[in-house]
């Protein structure tokens, strides 16, 4: 007996869309990263990052 499956409309909806800009970059990742990384900086906001950076040792 088959279950039917239970979708749910937003995860449908996000894995769509990401299908689309998959194929936009010929599902090429790096292009792809290219990309966001060409918007970031053309975008006007202010960027952080959440990476904590490294503290300096103090010298003796």
């Amino acid at each position: 007996m088959k279950t039917k499956t239970w979708e749910d409309p937003i995860v449908a909806e996000v894995r769509k869309a990401k299908e689309h800009l998959a194929a936009k970059f010929n599902f090429d990742i790096e292009a792809m990263l290219r990309d966001v990384q060409k918007r970031e900086k053309t975008s006007g906001h202010k960027l952080i990052s959440l990476v904590k950076p490294k503290r300096k040792l103090a010298k003796a």
